[in-house]
């Protein structure tokens, strides 16, 4: 699929230090659209805090809790499953990241991209509301990181 085009946008709203550059976020959003065959146009990452967090997750989903990304697709796409110029919002909550890093006994980095990834997945459509959802998005987002530390 074409990425040439493609316009990521980061942003960090957090006090955090975000262990994701630019050009390795790029990287991986050019490895997804190969491989799931999805056109990204507009995708804006933003870092944001707990009590951002919680805000956009009750004011959007009516949830009540941190979380550590929340993800909005804006274009038509989405309503015919459509991956061709997907737009969206990825509003990662970078201490929470941090956190499941130390829980998961993950280096930093490797969270944020993994949910970088997990984002992305969602834009193009995968859902993880059951345990099979959960557990193939889970191997995609193993597939993509090798993929990524290979693309070094």
């Amino acid at each position: 699929m074409k990425t040439e085009s493609s316009i990521l946008q980061l942003f960090n709203e957090s006090d955090e230090k975000i262990p994701l550059s630019q050009s390795k976020a790029e990287s991986i959003l050019n490895i997804i659209s190969k491989h799931e065959e999805a056109d990204f146009a507009l995708i804006e990452l933003v870092y944001v805090d707990e009590q951002e967090i919680v805000r956009i997750n009750k004011e959007h989903l009516n949830r009540y809790y941190v979380t550590d990304i929340i993800s909005f697709r804006y274009d038509d796409g989405s309503e015919e499953k459509n991956n061709k110029a997907i737009e969206g919002t990825l509003f990662c909550c970078a201490p929470r990241i941090i956190e499941q890093s130390a829980e998961f006994k993950e280096p930093v980095e490797r969270e944020f991209q993994r949910i970088f990834i997990h984002g992305l997945l969602h834009l193009i459509g995968y859902e993880d509301s059951s345990e099979k959802e959960k557990s193939t998005m889970t191997e995609l987002e193993n597939k993509y990181l090798a993929l990524a530390e290979a693309n070094k």
